[in-house]
């Protein structure tokens, strides 16, 4: 939803008026990366990785909006030849259709990077995963800017509200990875001994300046919580560190038993593991830290079982 609000919105600045196609250049492209979520059974890895190659630099912002663009154009040119094209239609400018194309794809990994999830924007010249930590997921004060923005430059036939309200999602963001750079010092300066070498600083969906933390350190996850209305420099609580059990043999053996496992934890950025034993029987339930919460957590397992003895 978050995706075909900002090329509408993006299209209601005046933008749709370039050319003939206009509007559905900017919605679609700004959903075209999520085109991966059909190929995941592929066996190429950074495509069917979800936020792997079709939402990097080279897939999704460079090859994928021209072929978006011939599409367009190419449906464009099928209805004038069967006269479904109105005699007072603006005209195709393939130009700015491809331009347009451009514009929203580019928005899609830009929003995606400010999650948890995180992005691969190097795919697939690199795995690494970036993230920036200024929105959650779904965050529903970027819904109201921008859905009142279309509201009113629709309403008004005037660009001047879309602009004001993309103007303030993007102060927004900032604003938001900010606090959440406060928040990844944190934990330098009030946990003891502390050096994380992955941090996560998940903002709140409504009380969005407060961050819903998770680090790891030294084979250990810690859960934790930022509030910068308490404190700018110091973690507002956080718990006990908690083994991630990754380097425990049967774990390790677990990890590479199935292509399902294999595939979590190419995709997982913070992997933890607990161990069942029954007898000779094992099984281990790999999760992720980021996503450990009884609500979210079901959602972001896979289970091996091993015989062990």
């Amino acid at each position: 939803m978050t995706h075909t609000l900002v090329g509408w919105a993006l299209a209601e600045t005046g933008l749709k008026h370039r050319t003939r196609k206009g509007l559905a250049a900017c919605v679609l492209a700004a959903n075209l990366p999520d085109i991966d979520v059909f190929f995941g059974w592929v066996p190429w890895a950074p495509l069917a990785m979800h936020r792997g190659f079709t939402h990097g630099l080279v897939g999704g912002v460079l090859l994928l909006p021209p072929f978006l663009a011939l599409l367009l154009w190419l449906l464009d040119r099928w209805q004038r030849a069967r006269g479904k094209i109105a005699k007072d239609a603006l005209p195709m400018r393939f130009g700015w259709l491809l331009a347009l194309c451009w514009l929203g794809a580019i928005s899609h990994p830009l929003l995606d990077l400010q999650n948890v999830y995180a992005v691969q924007l190097l795919s697939p010249a690199s795995e690494r995963w970036f993230h920036s930590d200024g929105l959650f997921i779904v965050s529903p004060w970027v819904l109201v800017f921008l859905g009142i923005g279309i509201w009113r430059s629709r309403k008004r036939s005037a660009g001047r509200p879309a602009i004001l309200a993309l103007a303030a999602t993007v102060l927004f963001v900032l604003a938001n990875v900010a606090i959440s750079a406060l928040a990844w010092r944190a934990p330098l300066l009030e946990v003891p001994h502390v050096q994380p070498d992955r941090i996560f600083a998940s903002p709140e969906p409504f009380a969005f300046w407060r961050r819903d933390m998770v680090w790891r350190a030294d084979g250990a996850i810690t859960q934790g919580s930022f509030d910068p209305l308490v404190s700018m420099t110091r973690v507002s609580e956080y718990g006990e560190p908690v083994a991630d059990n990754m380097n425990v043999p049967v774990v390790r053996r677990a990890a590479i038993a199935t292509p399902e496992v294999r595939d979590f934890l190419a995709w997982s950025q913070m992997p933890m593991a607990s161990i069942a034993r029954k007898g000779c029987a094992v099984t281990v339930i790999f999760g992720d830290a980021r996503f450990s919460t009884p609500v979210t957590a079901g959602g972001f397992q896979e289970s091996v079982r091993l015989q062990d003895c």
